[in-house]
């Protein structure tokens, strides 16, 4: 009797041994404080009927058998394809060439950008009420934003010009045709772009360019003849106001999607930036990118 007793007290002397080595885990109710739900994005809805029209706008784009495929630009090549009209508009109106230049290669990606390429568009300048032109669809402001089409670049330029000849842009055309520092901050002043340092990146890459060499200063008897001209314009414009659409002015194109065959050197090129500013902007150390990976190229 008395082993039998011996015997059950050390068995249960193991049993709690065993028991207190075990961890207790205390499991929350699942309340709705402790359950995370993850919401999916809405969709967003787009309407088909952009999405073909954009298809025959880029098919009238498309080269026919026997030519190049849509023009490529540099920085370089695209200065020299469109200085004339930059000075041909200066003279007509007195915004300086190197504003108009700087303000293409900013907005368009210097010829390279979706807009320029497919639609002749190098400003940016969305569809109004009065627009009766063919018409592209973007997401800007909104999804599915309506930009205008051009049939070339050229009337982009011009179209830049009379978009400026509003009341509210009215003091700039009482500037001189050289005078690009104070169009570069009049332009901001007036409320043509909500970057604070829109005026320096004008300024920058009109001086990194050498963008001033294309502007012409003007006697004083001209001046007065093209102010009298242009005011004059703008306040028979200013009977019938137009709602400013014209895209928020920065660089159109503020990341790069890397795909294959891209380099850091051909990135850079595209975007009129060095290796190392591309580098800095991305904090990289080195020259490794991968397929997929996004590069900050304007800020």
């Amino acid at each position: 009797m008395v082993k039998n007793i011996a015997y059950l007290f050390i068995i249960t002397l193991l049993l709690s041994a065993c028991s207190s080595r075990r961890k207790t885990v205390y499991t929350p109710p699942r309340t709705p404080g402790n359950t995370t739900v993850n919401k999916p994005a809405p969709e967003v809805k787009r309407n088909p009927e952009y999405k073909k029209n954009n298809e025959r706008v880029q098919k009238e784009n498309q080269p026919v058998a026997g030519t190049t495929a849509v023009t490529s630009y540099t920085v370089a090549t695209y200065i020299e394809r469109f200085k004339a009209i930059a000075i041909k508009e200066m003279n007509l109106y007195g915004i300086p060439a190197s504003i108009t230049l700087a303000q293409g290669l900013q907005e368009s990606g210097f010829g390279n950008g979706e807009l320029a390429r497919y639609a002749n568009n190098h400003f940016g300048i969305k569809c109004t009420s009065d627009w009766t032109g063919r018409s592209y669809y973007k997401d800007d402001d909104k999804v599915d934003d309506c930009f205008r089409v051009y049939s070339n670049p050229e009337e982009s330029y011009r179209d830049h010009s009379e978009f400026l000849k509003r009341k509210r842009y009215a003091m700039l055309f009482e500037l001189d045709k050289n005078d690009y520092v104070g169009w570069a901050y009049g332009l901001k002043q007036c409320g043509y772009a909500t970057n604070p340092k829109y005026p320096e990146l004008l300024i920058n890459t009109i001086k990194k360019y050498g963008l001033d060499q294309y502007d012409r200063p003007e006697g004083e008897v001209q001046k007065i003849r093209r102010e009298d001209r242009v005011l004059a314009e703008i306040n028979q414009n200013s009977t019938n106001p137009q709602k400013d659409t014209i895209v928020k002015a920065q660089p159109v194109v503020k990341v790069h999607t890397v795909s294959t065959g891209d380099t850091l050197y051909n990135i850079s090129k595209r975007y009129a930036l060095t290796v190392e500013e591309l580098k800095a902007l991305n904090n990289m150390n080195d020259n490794n990118i991968k397929i997929g990976q996004q590069l900050i190229i304007a800020k």
